[in-house]
């Protein structure tokens, strides 16, 4: 008879309550612990939301300038729909959907990949950088001051009308971001930290393409400048032609030039770059004389059916224009001084050219300016930088890391 210790009759004993430890261990773990963190974790959000909602504009954005040919004061040009306020919790949610790479064909940009906070929410390529390597067909336009323009519509070629329209078109672009809407909402229902930004947004977990556009809406609204140096001088006089004791000689000669009419030796500027919020007040999109004739690209006339919109593009706003560079819906202008030089000698004499950069005779107008005012008028442009709006945390990415 073979007799066996007791040390090897113990040794399978060990081996079963040794591996039903490691069972239990492993059954006690949470999933997350196992996993790593929950998403909500990539998030970095105040516990209070930052204020959105709440605009405090200096005196002079609000308080029209008598006695003018043009308004002065960005009143009646909000185009905010009384359907879609800015909340605080509306607009927490736009800035992580803006940001958010998760939200496209495969997970490698967002918006604003194209819109850049530091570029002053434009891009610094000529063409953006799409999902797969593809190039968008026009230059990224700045969104600052988006929400004043009072005929509310949106893009270069104005085929949004309104705000609320043109946030989802680039989710579903082929080249932008590449989704179908079913796709984009999907895409967000299965992120673990959309679901208390969305009850706290709407009183709703439900992920529905209405909501999504207009916390976007909200978000890009809330992008409002006004605390530039021109803000600081034009506080400090009662009205925006008279020199400002902040500014520099060559400032304040830049500024004569922006705001005079032609006529009386200025470039009339501020004819279609209106208001302290430095926006269009036209009735529309205008050609400003970049080409003798549209060919590849119709602007606003690939929109409305009349000839008198071929080659009209959206006037934007100048606020940060020295950082939105380059310049023109083609990106066609490296610098703001080739910008100068285009309406001083360079207009062209389309078909559809705005009135305003005409002469008696209907040609382009020649500004003729000396090297020292171009100079002066760039030195100008240069002082509606708002620093604040391309650092303000409340703007920036809230990815802790990217997503």
């Amino acid at each position: 008879m073979v007799k066996i210790s007791a040390d090897r009759m113990k040794r399978p004993f060990l081996i079963i309550v040794h591996f039903l430890f490691v069972l239990l261990l492993i059954s006690s773990c949470r999933k997350e612990d196992i996993e790593g963190p929950p998403q909500l974790d990539v998030l970095d959000l105040p516990e209070v939301p930052f204020d959105y909602s709440t605009l405090n504009l200096p005196r002079h954005f609000t308080m029209n300038v008598q006695g003018g040919p043009l308004p002065t004061s960005i009143n009646g040009t909000d185009n905010t729909p009384s359907t879609n306020p800015i909340t605080n919790d509306g607009a927490t949610l736009g800035r992580v959907l803006f940001y958010d790479k998760n939200l496209s064909a495969n997970g490698s940009v967002s918006c604003a990949s194209c819109h850049k906070q530091e570029k002053g929410f434009s891009d610094d390529k000529i063409l953006s950088v799409g999902f797969n390597g593809g190039e968008t067909r026009r230059h990224s336009m700045t969104l600052i001051n988006a929400r004043f323009y009072q005929r509310g519509r949106f893009f270069w070629d104005e085929r949004a009308g309104s705000l609320e329209e043109p946030v989802l078109m680039p989710f579903q672009d082929p080249v932008e971001m590449g989704l179908s809407i079913d796709e984009l909402i999907s895409k967000v229902q299965d992120q673990s930290y959309y679901p208390e930004l969305f009850q706290k947004a709407f009183g709703s977990q439900e992920v529905t393409s209405d909501k999504i556009s207009k916390a976007l809406a909200q978000f890009v609204r809330s992008i409002v400048s006004y605390s530039s140096k021109y803000d600081e001088g034009r506080a400090m006089v009662t009205t925006p032609g008279a020199n400002f004791p902040n500014f520099t000689a060559e400032e304040n000669l830049g500024k004569t030039l922006f705001f005079a009419t032609i006529p009386n030796g200025g470039g009339a500027c501020f004819g279609c770059h209106t208001t302290e919020a430095f926006i269009s007040a036209n009735p529309g999109p205008q050609n400003n004389g970049l080409d003798e004739l549209s060919t590849t690209d119709l602007g606003a006339g690939e929109v409305f059916n009349n000839p008198i919109f071929t080659g009209r593009f959206k006037t934007s706003s100048l606020r940060n224009i020295e950082l939105t560079s380059p310049y023109m819906h083609d990106g066609r202008f490296a610098s703001l001084e080739e910008v100068v030089e285009h309406y001083n000698g360079g207009i062209k004499n389309h078909p559809t050219l705005s009135p305003a950069l005409t002469d008696v005779n209907n040609n382009p107008v020649r500004l003729n300016f000396s090297d020292a005012e171009k100079a002066a008028l760039v030195a100008f442009l240069k002082t509606l930088t708002d620093n604040t709006v391309s650092t303000n945390p409340k703007w920036s990415n809230p990815f802790s890391k990217e997503n």
